[in-house]
């Protein structure tokens, strides 16, 4: 939907400025896949620029596997983020490659905490909202909150270990690799 109002967008004000570029519009389901990217080729290929509406990742995604085709972002990827209505997102992950939501009852205290604490709330929080600001949700309160609910309060009782923090931003693009996925250039066959 965007996509379309945005090149519908896009028309008008080359109408308006009497300009006679040619705008196509398209739709990839996942610009971060080769195989989704390999599918629009041709489209692809035969336009001056592409104005990507996918995250950071989309954008370097076609710019990578287009060498020769201008790719402009058409978002400012800033964080990973839910839709709470229409047009407004809140962070809810940042990707951090030391996941502890299992320890957190599924609430990611790096980051909806200020300070990203691992282990329960600073001194500052009141009535259930963060010191830094009394709009935000303090994360351990609904950390608590979650945990009383589902009858798991003594969850609080343990302490999370340390951040690996060598996984996450260490100065290095970060790669998974997960070996049972990889192909291995032969053919397997399947038993009946």
């Amino acid at each position: 939907k965007e996509v379309e109002v945005l090149a519908s967008t896009l028309r008008l004000a080359n109408q308006v400025k009497g300009a006679s570029q040619e705008l196509a519009e398209k739709t990839i389901t996942r610009q971060c896949e080769w195989e989704y990217l390999d599918a629009a080729a041709e489209d692809i290929r035969s336009c001056d620029a592409v104005l990507s509406l996918g995250c950071g990742v989309g954008v370097q995604a076609i710019a990578e596997r287009f060498p020769r085709v201008i790719v402009l972002p058409g978002l400012n990827t800033q964080f990973f983020g839910l839709p709470l209505e229409q047009g407004v997102w809140a962070e809810r992950c940042r990707g951090c490659g030391d996941c502890k939501l299992d320890l957190s009852a599924g609430i990611c205290y790096i980051a909806r905490c200020a300070k990203s604490l691992q282990n329960g709330p600073c001194g500052g929080s009141v009535n259930g909202k963060c010191e830094v600001s009394k709009e935000v949700p303090c994360a351990w309160a609904l950390i608590y909150e979650r945990l009383k609910g589902l009858g798991q309060l003594q969850a609080l009782d343990e302490i999370i270990p340390p951040k690996d923090w060598s996984v996450s931003f260490a100065g290095k693009p970060r790669k998974i690799v997960r070996e049972d996925l990889k192909l291995t250039g032969r053919a397997v066959a399947a038993k009946s």
